[in-house]
């Protein structure tokens, strides 16, 4: 039998034993001083003096010391030497004898002996006995009792085990605070998980709430008194409320302590603030202790600098470890280097094990090299585990064999989770089929997520809600307010969409705002837009520079646009270069619409027959 708590307050007496359970520090010559003391009165005859002797004896160790002062004070009928007498033939090898005189101290009301005998019980695997005991002790305050008496309760799965745990941490039990603590997590995050749409869930939040608060307090009184596992769960709390220099002290806490999560942690808080060097020493502390979070860490760490034998020597302790997140690294590794083979390899290692991302990139790697068979299963797998990526390549897979309506489902699940380009091809299906509402509100969400694509379609949307007014070729209009498609179309030009920078220099050209519509022409336009190309050209043709304007109408040409090609044709011809100015006609006929065609044609005829007169 292990010793039963903190190993002070099994020698029960009011000067020794501090109600924390913590043994007090003495000043040696004091203590040598006091034990002189107690000696002379035990000679004397001093039963109690016997017991505190005793008790100091085997606190150090001197078992043969103690234990003729003990058995002294215990024949006397002194309870606590009783106790600690127990305890000493424990420590030499005697249980059953111990148990004995346990249960004499015990019946004479010492606590401490009840619970050190519903130990022994348990041990013995006597349940009945145990509980009677450790209840005794329990109900007397003691609060290594009360925790023993919760932990067997719970074992058993008796509902009242929660009122003992909480008496034990109560009375300054930090392991039974720790637990406390932890059943106070589950429930909330039971509650969180089970939590409707309805009334009762504001009310279950809230209660969540104040368990959460709860459980928080129990982890800092037990991280108080040295629990390292409760540290970590407090710095942990702290660090997603934001209070990274609170949770940066208890995980350090923690991982003095020996906690290699802690430190692991703690290494994380470092490398976020951008102290790399000092992340890597407590991450390299924490992996030497076994902890394969750590172990990829510094893997990465060693990846970014370049130094990829490091990276993977550290890779592998993170699999050694049993971290399967070490095998996905070195596939990664490995495909950045080329070695498709190996990179093959760990990843399939870690997709068997069941780690998703590993499926996904697996599937990857196999569609890259042309195997969609064997992608498939992997990405299908991925999805399976919850893995949003793998989802929406399901899709695009299934879109490209025409499978468009599996391709849909496969697409809505991604967007369902958050995936914005999954949003994006959800909103533009829904467009297909003219389910506009539907359509709005995966377009909102892509758009949200920061997808330029989904701003511009959502802002065309709303666009086409407006009233129709009478526009000339720039797009001018009475509008001087912005819209909030123009907002739209605006967070799209400015992620580089040249669609929606072409429409916000229409709109800027419409509420007069010239400057605006140029900036915002001129950058489609050198983004390869041909229709900011031409509008740029329409805008410097109205301000008067026409020989700019071609230059752009040349470039909008040359890509393919009709009406530049006209307008040029057009220029040629008044500047009298008719043979240029026939050329564009030509090509304004070949590049459409069907109402450039026809008038480029007029256009070629009158220009050809100037040319023959």
């Amino acid at each position: 039998m292990n010793v039963m708590g903190d190993k002070a307050t099994l020698f029960e007496t009011g000067r020794f034993v501090q109600p924390s359970g913590e043994e007090p520090t003495r000043d040696e010559a004091a203590e040598a001083a006091e034990e002189a003391r107690r000696r002379l009165q035990a000679e004397a005859g001093d039963v109690e003096a016997m017991s505190v002797l005793g008790a100091m004896l085997l606190r150090r160790g001197d078992l043969d010391g103690a234990e003729p002062q003990l058995r002294a004070a215990t024949a006397a009928g002194d309870r606590a030497a009783a106790n600690n007498l127990g305890v000493l033939l424990h420590q030499r090898g005697y249980p059953d004898e111990a148990a004995g005189w346990w249960r004499i101290a015990a019946v004479a009301g010492s606590a401490a002996a009840a619970h050190a005998l519903g130990r022994h019980h348990r041990e013995r695997g006597d349940e009945p006995a145990a509980e009677y005991w450790l209840r005794q002790s329990a109900e007397q305050g003691h609060p290594l009792g009360a925790y023993a008496l919760a932990d067997l309760l719970e074992h058993r799965g008796d509902p009242t085990a929660g009122q003992w745990m909480r008496a034990a941490a109560e009375r300054g039990h930090r392991e039974a605070a720790y637990r406390l603590a932890r059943a106070l997590d589950r429930r909330t995050a039971a509650g969180e998980e089970g939590a409707g749409g309805d009334g009762g869930a504001a009310v279950e939040t809230a209660a969540g709430a104040a368990e959460a608060a709860e459980a928080e307090q129990w982890y800092r009184q037990a991280a108080a008194r040295g629990h390292r596992r409760a540290a970590l769960h407090l710095g942990a709390i702290l660090e997603r409320r934001g209070e990274l220099k609170e949770a940066g002290r208890w995980y350090l806490t923690s991982a003095k302590d020996g906690e290699a999560r802690a430190a692991c942690a703690l290494g994380f808080l470092l490398r976020d603030a951008g102290d790399t060097e000092n992340a890597a020493i407590w991450w390299l502390r924490a992996a030497q202790d076994g902890d394969g979070n750590a172990a990829n860490a510094l893997g990465a760490l060693h990846a970014e600098r370049g130094e990829t034998q490091t990276a993977e020597r550290w890779y592998r302790a993170a699999m050694d470890a049993g971290d399967d997140n070490g095998a996905y690294n070195l596939g990664l590794l490995c495909a950045e280097q080329g070695r498709t083979a190996q990179a093959e390899q760990w990843y399939r290692r870690a997709a068997y094990a069941g780690h998703r991302e590993a499926a996904n990139a697996l599937a990857i790697l196999l569609l890259q090299v042309g195997d969609t068979s064997g992608a498939e299963p992997w990405f299908s797998k991925a999805a399976e585990a919850g893995s949003v990526d793998a989802a929406f390549n399901l899709g695009i897979l299934y879109a490209g064999r025409g499978e468009d309506r599996v391709a849909l489902r496969c697409y809505e699940q991604a967007a369902a989770a958050g995936h914005t380009e999954a949003a994006l091809q959800v909103g533009i299906a829904r467009l297909r089929e003219g389910d506009e509402a539907a359509a709005e509100l995966h377009l909102r969400c892509a758009a949200g997520g920061g997808s330029a694509e989904a701003a511009y379609r959502l802002a065309a949307v709303l666009d086409a809600r407006r009233p129709t007014v009478s526009e000339h070729e720039l797009g001018e209009s009475s509008l001087n307010v912005k819209t909030e498609c123009e907002e739209w179309y605006e967070r799209a030009a400015s992620q580089g969409h040249r669609r929606a920078q072409v429409r916000v220099g229409m709109l800027a050209a419409a509420r007069g705002d010239v400057v605006e519509a140029a900036r915002w022409y001129r950058a489609a336009a050198e983004a390869g837009s041909r229709n900011g190309a031409f509008n740029l050209g329409l805008l410097l043709a109205r301000e008067g520079s026409e020989p700019e304007a071609a230059v752009w109408w040349e470039r909008a040409a040359d890509a393919g646009h009709g009406r530049a090609a006209l307008r040029l044709a057009l220029v040629y011809a008044r500047r009298g270069e008719l043979a240029e100015g026939q050329r564009w006609a030509d090509r304004a006929v070949a590049l459409g619409p069907a109402e450039v065609s026809e008038r480029a044609g007029r256009l070629r005829d009158a220009l050809r027959e100037e040319l023959s007169a």
